[in-house]
């Protein structure tokens, strides 16, 4: 049979499990330290707590309260050194409890503003052997010492804090990660769509312009409505980077059309011959990742032989076989003999296509010979 737990047990239980709760429950790193400090005076019903987060030279880099009033943080001052009985638990892994604190050999006054503390518990918030910081708790004078008991439910408490504050640094890391993926996409998009777009009503803008200043009002109002269709074409793009939306031609005409009609426009603006061909006609029943990868990519390589290879042609070919999906960009151009990717401007762009490639499981070839153009393919096996 077996023995029934003493209600003061129970009781200890019952708060350890709602600090516990309390604490896990966070996922913003202050969030957490605060939740810690207010968890460990409330367990072992101690006056004042503190957390302290060292910087590694003598200071604290982070320093949370509970039981201090913001009023009297302001009459004490800056946030303590991480040194005497503070400092120890930043090197020492083994907690420590007395019962006067001020007459600890380490201990070396406060300023006149800080509430008289005697008792004092110190437990260290450690991770795989990695002192991270510490917990601390204290009375005042006439109250009763800590006891072994606070000292191991503190201990509790603080193995379940550093897991807390390593899960909350990880979930605060990752959203890091994030903001400089979508950083790095929405980059990516603005290169690959909206300054192609831009770079052509530049150009249509300035052809128009000459046309006026020479009294050719036909053809210049020609240009300006080409200029007004880049303009919107170029707001529906921007539009799609900021709401994360799919290309908006490839999703309401379907892959091959969106090509045609950027080919179509960008062939307005620029005195090149773009051919383009496919077996595909409509809807190529590819994955939606896939067609969007093969329309940046066809912008980017296009964009990339118009403003940089001074072709006559860029000719564009899509094949759609069972076994994947080939894009063919080949311009006859100026071409180079170096790696593209050093070639100044090529960067960012060959770097958007291959990043595109690698994303949609592909891969990205570019074959080029001085004087001869520039071909660019990219690969994507079906799976």
């Amino acid at each position: 049979m077996s023995t029934p737990v003493p209600p003061e047990c129970r009781d200890d239980l019952d708060a350890l499990s709602r600090a516990l709760l309390a604490v896990t429950g966070q996922t913003a790193t202050h969030e957490v330290l605060q939740m810690i400090v207010e968890s460990a005076r409330s367990l072992v019903g101690a006056e004042y707590a503190a957390l302290g987060l060292p910087d590694g030279q003598g200071r604290f880099a982070e320093f949370y309260t509970s039981g201090v009033s913001s009023e009297q943080w302001a009459a004490i001052g800056p946030v303590p050194r991480a040194h005497g009985l503070l400092g120890v638990l930043m090197h020492d892994a083994h907690p420590y409890r007395v019962v006067d604190v001020q007459t600890d050999g380490r201990f070396s006054g406060w300023p006149g503003a800080h509430p008289d503390m005697r008792g004092f518990l110190g437990v260290p918030i450690v991770d795989r052997g990695d002192i991270l910081g510490a917990v601390y708790v204290a009375n005042g004078p006439d109250v009763p010492e800590f006891t072994a008991d606070d000292e191991r439910l503190l201990t509790i408490l603080a193995a379940h804090a550093a897991i807390a504050l390593t899960r909350a640094r990880m979930f605060e890391r990752d959203r890091e990660l994030t903001l400089v993926e979508e950083r790095s996409r929405i980059a990516q998009d603005l290169h690959d769509a909206v300054a192609q777009k831009l770079f052509s009503l530049r150009l249509t803008v300035g052809a128009a312009e000459a046309l006026a200043l020479k009294g050719d009002l036909d053809r210049s109002r020609v240009e300006f409505a080409r200029v007004k269709e880049l303009a919107g074409s170029a707001l529906d793009e921007l539009r799609a980077v900021v709401t994360e939306l799919r290309p908006p031609a490839v999703r309401e005409d379907g892959l091959v059309p969106a090509l045609r009609k950027h080919i179509a426009v960008i062939g307005r603006a620029h005195p090149v011959e773009i051919g383009f061909t496919s077996d595909c006609d409509g809807r190529c029943q590819l994955p939606e990742q896939v067609e969007d990868v093969v329309f940046r990519v066809t912008q980017e390589a296009l964009h990339n032989a118009l403003r940089h290879a001074e072709p006559s042609a860029v000719m564009i070919d899509l094949r759609t076989p069972e076994t994947g999906v080939v894009l063919t960009v080949a311009d006859d151009g100026k071409g180079f003999v170096d790696d593209p990717a050093r070639q100044g401007g090529h960067h960012l762009g060959l770097a958007s296509m291959r990043e595109r490639a690698r994303r949609a499981g592909g891969r990205l070839r570019v074959e080029s010979r001085l004087g001869e153009g520039t071909t660019v393919t990219l690969e994507v096996t079906r799976e």
